[in-house]
């Protein structure tokens, strides 16, 4: 069987999935040197009602060069999973990442679930080899970062 025709039986036999990234802006990368750089980035979560799970991608001088919408819950939670969170990473070939979301109820309380879901989203960027450089918190009036608080997440076992 030549090329075309396994291509062709592939083709009938499974949908064929392509990829494509587009870029929609033209503009200089912001650098994030701080959590208080994606203040302005965060500002639409600071204000909305239901829980949002977003992720920043980063080039090599973690500059913003994309984001993705993950995750949209409820008034307390929202479902994030590695894959989700990494796959458009992946597309924008992402040296690092920054992953948010925010709390409607005012807490900045990390829960017990953003946690473990920050242990998990460490551990997966290592093995992928895209590192997980913070996660925040953001409510109406602050911004925490995981990171300051609890260091050992993110540091090598």
């Amino acid at each position: 069987m030549n090329q075309r025709a396994i291509k062709k039986h592939l083709t009938y036999m499974i949908p064929q999935i392509k990829l494509a990234l587009i870029r929609e802006r033209d503009d200089d990368p912001v650098p994030i040197s701080t959590p208080e750089d994606l203040l302005p980035f965060l500002e639409p979560l600071r204000h909305a009602p239901e829980e949002y799970f977003v992720a920043f991608h980063l080039d090599v001088r973690n500059r913003v060069i994309g984001f993705a919408e993950v995750s949209h819950g409820t008034l307390s939670s929202s479902l994030v999973h590695p894959r989700e969170v990494f796959k458009a990473a992946i597309l924008s070939n992402s040296h690092a990442i920054i992953v948010a979301h925010n709390h409607p109820s005012g807490s900045t309380n990390p829960s017990d679930e953003d946690i473990t879901t920050t242990r998990q989203l460490v551990s997966a960027g290592r093995i992928m080899g895209i590192n997980l450089i913070d996660h925040l918190i953001v409510t109406d009036k602050e911004l925490i970062s995981i990171r300051q608080d609890n260091r050992r997440l993110f540091e090598d076992n």
